[in-house]
């Protein structure tokens, strides 16, 4: 028995520490649940072009404002291709169908936000930061706390109603002087305005915790012999520092999501994201929003709401679960 358990305990110190970590965090019934629930609402939004029952913009005026409703007598392609399964709205487009497509354009913009300003921005301005320290150090943290001293919806606000219109003339020159045809319709602006505004407002806090992380594993020893080796800057920061960094970054990327993704849903609510009649859950929640289609049709509001209320407590519950697993002062 005890050899038994010598040879256990082995093979377990010789796993690594992320196959540890992902082992603890399978132990976790909540952050299992939250991943279900992530997966799922990605995926639908990634097959929205090839699962959706009807176009987004497809209108039946025999239909309108019509309940959740299922087709039930007349086979499994017609309870697929004829129900309703989360109503409709005022011009008789499925919310179903529109709920996934909002969810594919805020899996667009989000990850296309968090790559670019929460990874590539924010974590090189973070190895900066930490690693030259002085004048690089303040510079860099300087700059950040300006975008940090307002709030973020505010910030984001006004990022997005400054870029909107001088992007929105840019593409138009490029229409009017190249063979580019359609690109307004498109809705390139928007994802352009969007993105920048994320990418504007997210790097800071990443580069932030990188920075500290940075700061605090400079003083370890195996950093002294890189150094004493003669490593390069480029293999200290990105073979030893980087790599020791990923638990901080996980958990900061887990968690931005959440955020991000509510910033997304905000910015296409107030009209300055994501136009109609693009779906977009922030556009399905303010179409929906009005006090008497709350009294006479509330599915219009619950089902992007339940949407986007899943999608960004999902994200949070999974990064405090990571919090916990790969955290050792929280284990």
């Amino acid at each position: 028995m005890q050899k038994f358990s010598t040879k256990t305990d082995q093979r377990y110190r010789s796993r690594g520490h992320f196959s540890r970590a992902w082992g603890r965090l399978l132990r976790k019934k909540i952050a299992v649940g939250c991943m279900i629930v992530i997966a799922l609402l990605y995926l639908g939004g990634i097959l929205a072009n090839w699962i959706s029952p009807y176009e987004y913009f497809e209108q039946d005026y025999t239909v309108i404002r019509q309940p959740p409703s299922f087709v039930l007598d007349k086979g499994i392609q017609s309870f697929w291709t004829e129900s309703h399964f989360l109503g409709t709205d005022r011009t008789g487009r499925d919310l179903f169908t529109r709920i996934l497509w909002g969810i594919q354009n805020t899996l667009i913009l989000t990850v296309i936000g968090m790559v670019t300003g929460g990874l590539v921005v924010g974590v090189t301005m973070g190895l900066i930061a930490g690693y030259f320290e002085k004048s690089v150090d303040s510079l860099i943290m300087r700059t950040g706390e300006i975008f940090a001293l307002i709030p973020t919806f505010f910030l984001v606000l006004i990022i997005a109603a400054t870029l909107r219109p001088r992007i929105l003339m840019w593409i138009r020159w490029l229409e009017d002087n190249t063979f580019f045809e359609g690109l307004v319709r498109s809705g390139v602006t928007d994802y352009i305005v969007i993105s920048l505004s994320l990418v504007i407002f997210s790097w800071f806090g990443t580069a932030r915790l990188i920075r500290g992380q940075i700061l605090y594993l400079k003083g370890a020893q195996y950093i002294d012999a890189a150094t004493a080796i003669g490593a390069s800057t480029k293999r200290i920061l990105f073979k030893h520092l980087l790599p020791n960094s990923m638990s901080t970054l996980i958990v900061t990327v887990t968690m931005g999501m959440g955020t991000m993704v509510g910033v997304e849903i905000f910015l296409s609510w107030i009209g300055l994201g994501i136009q109609p009649p693009r779906p977009s859950l922030g556009v399905l929640l303010w179409e929906g929003g009005h006090i008497s289609v709350l009294r006479s049709e509330p599915w219009m509001l619950l089902a992007p709401a339940g949407a986007a209320t899943l999608m960004m407590l999902a994200w949070n519950l999974l990064g405090d679960a990571l919090n916990d697993v790969l955290n050792p002062r929280t284990r």
